[in-house]
C-alpha cells in the first residue's frame, strides 16, 4: 500500500488523525508509517514539514516506494507505539506555508525565465538562508549571458505575475500522455503518479511544470519575489534569490543597514554612495599619508640600530635586545631582515603586546633552533631559518626570561 498524500489533496490541512501500519525503532529513533499524512516529505528542493506526531516533534519526513516515513527522537520514554493506533498529526504551519510561498515563487521566476530567455532550470535549492536556481541558456542560441540586467527584468515580470494574484492550479495524472498535453517548460521524467503546477491561465500559463511541492492556491500569496545575486556556475548561471515572508525579512534587514548607514554618513537615499565614496577617498588618504609615516619610521630605525650595532663587541656583548610596542610583526621583520647581513650577534626585536620575539641572524647562530630548544621551556612556541625565527608566549612576562635564557646560553 502507499501512503495517502493528504497533502497533495489540501495544502492548507494542519491537522488530521491518522493510523500506524508500520513501526520502525532504533536506539535514537521512531520511524512510523502511517495510512494518511498531511508531512510533506523532503524532496523536489523543498525540505519537509515540520510539526508534532502526539505532541512528539517530528525531527524528519520521507518517502520511499511510495511510502512517507516520519522519524521521531527516541526519548526512551514510555510512550508505547503500536501498529492500528490512531495518532494526531499536526504541522508547523509557519514553516510550511513560508515553503508554499518560495516554492511557488521559484516556479514563478523560473517560467519567467524560460519564457524571456530560453532558460532552463537545472536546478534547485531551498536553503536556509536563500533559494538557488540553476539555468542553463539552451533553447534561444542567441543568449549567451544571463546579466543583472536581464535578472532584474525577470525579476519585475515574476512579481507582476504575483501582484496579479494569478490562480495556482495543481492537476494530477496517472500517465505521462495525459499530463504531456499541458504546455510544459520541461520534458517529464515521471511515467504516472503525476502532478503538473500550472500558474495562470493554462493555455499561456507564467509557469507549467512537474512537481511534487506544496504550493498556495494563489500567486498573490507569494506577497514578493526578489533576486539578490547572479552568478557564473558550472557553465551555468546560478540565481540566488528568495520569495514570500523571506524575501521580506532580507528587505527588513537590508533597511536596518541603510538606516544605520544613512545616520552614519548623513545622508538619504539619493546621496549616500556619494558621501560613502568622499569619505573612502579620505581614508584612503589617510592610509597612504600612514604608509609613508611608517616607512619612513622604519627606515629611521633600521638605520639607528645599524648605527648602535657598530658600536658593539661580539666578542663580549652576544645579542642586542631592542622593544618596540608601537609597530606590527611585520614591520619589526622589515626592521631586522635587512640588518641580517651586517649582524656579528643575536639580534632580538621585541613586541610585548604580542607577546613575541624576533631572532635575526648571519647564520652562524641558527635561530630557528635556538627557538624550538629554548622557548617551550616557558611554554612558548614558535620557530624559523637560521637566520630569522620568531617565539610567541603566553605570557609577556615569559619574554624577559626566555631573552636572559638566551644571554647565558650563549656566553
Amino acid at each position: 500500500m502507499n501512503t495517502d498524500k493528504l497533502y497533495q489533496k489540501n495544502q492548507y490541512l494542519k491537522k488530521c488523525t491518522s493510523k500506524i501500519v508500520e513501526i520502525t525503532q532504533s536506539e535514537n529513533t521512531i520511524c512510523l508509517i502511517l495510512d494518511q499524512t498531511i508531512f510533506f516529505p523532503t524532496g523536489g528542493g523543498q525540505s519537509c514539514d515540520k510539526g508534532k506526531i502526539n505532541d512528539l516533534e517530528v525531527s524528519d519526513v520521507y518517502e520511499k516506494d511510495g511510502l512517507v516515513f516520519h522519524q521521531i527522537q527516541n526519548n526512551h520514554s514510555n510512550i508505547v507505539w503500536n501498529i492500528g493506533e490512531e495518532v494526531i498529526c499536526e504541522i508547523d504551519w509557519e514553516h510550511r506555508f513560508l515553503n508554499m510561498q518560495r516554492h511557488c515563487g521559484e516556479h514563478i521566476l523560473s517560467g519567467i525565465l524560460y519564457r524571456e530567455y530560453g532558460g532552463i532550470n537545472k536546478g534547485f535549492h531551498m536553503g536556509e538562508h536563500y533559494m538557488t536556481i540553476d539555468i542553463s541558456l539552451e533553447t534561444m542560441p542567441e543568449i549567451k549571458e544571463l546579466t543583472w540586467e536581464m535578472a532584474q527584468r525577470a525579476e519585475a515580470l515574476a512579481n507582476q505575475v504575483i501582484w496579479s494574484n494569478a490562480p495556482v492550479t495543481i492537476k494530477h495524472f496517472d500517465t505521462r500522455e495525459e499530463a504531456a498535453a499541458l504546455p510544459l517548460r520541461k520534458m517529464l521524467v515521471l511515467d504516472q503518479d503525476i502532478s503538473i503546477v500550472c500558474i495562470g491561465d493554462t493555455e499561456n500559463p507564467a509557469d507549467c511544470v512537474a512537481c511534487c511541492g506544496t504550493h498556495p492556491d494563489t500567486a498573490g500569496q507569494v506577497g514578493l519575489i526578489k533576486i539578490l545575486k547572479v552568478e557564473s556556475y558550472k557553465g551555468m548561471f546560478r540565481i540566488y534569490c528568495e520569495a514570500g515572508r523571506k524575501a521580506m525579512d532580507i528587505f527588513n534587514q537590508y533597511q536596518e543597514i541603510f538606516s544605520y548607514l544613512s545616520k552614519r554618513y548623513s545622508a538619504g537615499t539619493g546621496d549616500l554612495l556619494d558621501k560613502m565614496a568622499v569619505q573612502e577617498d579620505k581614508a584612503r588618504a589617510v592610509r597612504t599619508e600612514l604608509y609613508t609615516l611608517k616607512q619612513a619610521l622604519i627606515r629611521d630605525r633600521l638605520s639607528s640600530i645599524s648605527d648602535e650595532l657598530k658600536t658593539l663587541n661580539p666578542s663580549k656583548q652576544h645579542l642586542f635586545v631592542k622593544e618596540y610596542d608601537d609597530m606590527k610583526i611585520d614591520d619589526l621583520l622589515n626592521i631586522g631582515r635587512p640588518l641580517i647581513p651586517e649582524l656579528s650577534l643575536l639580534l632580538l626585536l621585541v613586541s610585548r603586546k604580542d607577546k613575541t620575539v624576533l631572532l635575526f641572524s648571519d647564520g652562524r647562530l641558527d635561530c630557528g633552533k635556538l627557538v624550538k630548544e629554548n622557548a617551550p621551556i616557558y611554554q612558548g612556541k614558535g620557530g624559523g631559518s637560521s637566520t630569522n625565527a620568531r617565539a610567541l608566549f603566553p605570557k609577556a612576562e615569559s619574554i624577559d626570561v626566555f631573552v636572559d635564557l638566551l644571554e647565558k646560553h650563549l656566553r
